[in-house]
Formats: structure tokens, C-alpha cells, sequence
């Protein structure tokens, strides 16, 4: 507690928000993990928390890589993609809304603020997350899809992402002028890099140590200050 009483001291006022889409809008993270071991399961493998940690926020094509590499998979990188892109297909649609993270859209749109997602999925990847909610997706300014887009050439922990992102609002808004909202290390240390603030929401298994580069640290979106950047208080 003394630790964010101390930081808020230090809080840059923000004009623009930029939300990561995995495991912070949308609770894809089981789902992903659950993808992942129906294919590596089949060469007496598991996917386990240690490996997960190291690819979060990474594009689809780096996380292959890692994973068939990590787990000395006896497949290349892009046979596992496509097995797992097979799965995404039937498991996906599941998709719900973390805790709060609708409401924090709404409360943002009716309050005027720009705000973007910057996810490393690719288009076809997040269209398939978000087709059930495409009204709340279309509040949002733009979409940055990582894993497609020709103008990232890197994924997170590189600060490419955030940079595209907020370079795309009409008014091209400075770094420091924009709030990130992120729920992996990979993520944090992507926004921070950008020179923006970050608002961690972390999964239960990440430790204080991996959170500490984060702005302001939160259990879920329902517990996050606005007033804190500057922006409307969230009802």
C-alpha cells in the first residue's frame, strides 16, 4: 500500500489508453493453455506455468518457435502452429470478459477517452476471439494486431507495438500521453519501454518480483483508479 501512495505522487496525467486483449480483456489464457497441451500432449508433453511465463505477449509465429523448442517437440515450428490454430478454432468462441472489463470500456467510451488494443494475435486470430462482442469492440478507436501487421516487426517485450498503436489515434497522441493496461511481464516491459505507464492486472501465478516494473499493480479491472492518470473516476 505505502509503495502505490508513494508512486501516485509520481503519475503522469494520460489523454489516450491502450488495452493488451489476452488474459486482460478476454479470459483466452485458459484457453490457450488448454490448446496448447490437446497438441503437445499427443508427444508426452506438458505445457506448464514455467514455460508459459516466457511466451506470454509474444506473436503467434514466436510462441510456436519457443514452444517446439522449450519442449523439444519432434515437429517443426509451423506443423505445431497449424495444430494448434486448429484447436484455437474449436476452443475460442468461449471466450468471456475478464471481471470489470466491460464495464472499463463502456465508462471510457461514454467518458470520451481514445482507446485502442494492441494484441500480438493476428487478425484472424482476434476476429475469431471477438465475434461475439463485436458492439463492444467497435467503442474501441483501432485494433494492432501484432502477429499480421506489416508495421510490427517485433512482438513484446519490444516497445513496437505500443509505438504502432498510438501512432494510429488521429491525433497521434505522445508516449507519455498514454495509458497501458497489461497483464504479462512481456507486456509491462513493452509499454515501459514505449514510455508509457502500465496498470498490471497479473495472472495468480505471476510472482511480485515479475510485476515490480509495473506503474500501478490491481487484482482485476474493477479495482482500477482512473482519477489516478487524470482520467474520469470509474463508477
Amino acid at each position: 500500500m505505502n509503495r502505490l501512495s508513494a508512486a501516485a505522487k509520481s503519475f503522469n496525467k494520460v489523454t489516450h489508453v491502450i488495452f493488451d486483449l489476452d488474459g486482460l480483456l478476454l479470459d483466452t489464457e485458459t484457453i490457450y493453455t488448454e490448446a496448447t497441451n490437446n497438441v503437445v500432449q499427443h508427444y508426452g508433453k506438458t505445457y506448464t506455468w514455467e514455460i508459459k511465463s516466457q511466451i506470454m505477449g509474444l506473436t503467434g509465429e514466436e510462441a510456436a518457435k519457443h514452444i517446439v523448442k522449450l519442449l523439444d517437440l519432434p515437429i517443426t515450428w509451423e506443423e505445431y502452429y497449424r495444430l494448434a490454430h486448429e484447436q484455437y478454432k474449436l476452443l475460442m468462441p468461449r471466450a468471456k470478459f475478464m471481471p470489470g472489463a466491460e464495464n472499463l470500456i463502456k465508462h471510457l467510451h461514454r467518458s470520451k477517452i481514445p482507446m485502442a488494443v494492441a494484441t500480438s494475435s493476428t487478425k484472424e486470430s482476434a476476429d475469431l476471439k471477438i465475434a461475439k462482442y463485436k458492439d463492444i469492440f467497435s467503442l474501441f478507436n483501432h485494433m494492432v494486431m501484432g502477429g499480421s501487421d506489416p508495421d510490427v516487426k517485433h512482438g513484446k517485450p519490444s516497445p513496437e507495438i505500443f509505438l504502432v498503436c498510438a501512432s494510429r489515434f488521429e491525433d497521434s497522441p505522445a508516449p507519455e500521453k498514454c495509458l497501458v493496461f497489461e497483464d504479462a511481464p512481456n507486456g509491462v516491459t513493452a509499454a515501459k519501454c514505449a514510455g508509457m505507464q502500465c496498470v498490471m492486472v497479473p495472472d495468480n501465478h505471476i510472482t511480485a518480483d515479475q510485476t515490480s516494473h509495473a506503474t500501478v499493480v490491481v487484482k482485476s479491472l474493477k479495482d482500477v483508479k482512473l482519477e489516478q492518470f487524470g482520467l474520469p473516476s470509474l463508477k
